[in-house]
């Protein structure tokens, strides 16, 4: 599973960081980072919680 983050449209309001921490995390600025270039099976739900909690669906996943 892989995922990115369109920066043009995080907003930084923390959701994905909060729920998946284990694949998000802040820049300085509190915008998204993945930490992860690919992302294991075993982290594959909490990616998904985190995305799907994106107000501005910045975050896509790609199985």
């Amino acid at each position: 599973m892989r995922i990115s983050v369109d920066r043009s449209i995080c907003t930084g309001h923390g959701r994905c960081y909060a729920l998946a921490p284990l694949v998000f995390e802040p820049d300085d600025d509190g915008y998204c980072v993945v930490t992860r270039a690919e992302v294991e099976p075993d982290l594959a739900e909490q990616a998904r919680v985190g995305a799907l909690n994106c107000p501005e669906d910045a975050i896509t996943v790609t199985d």
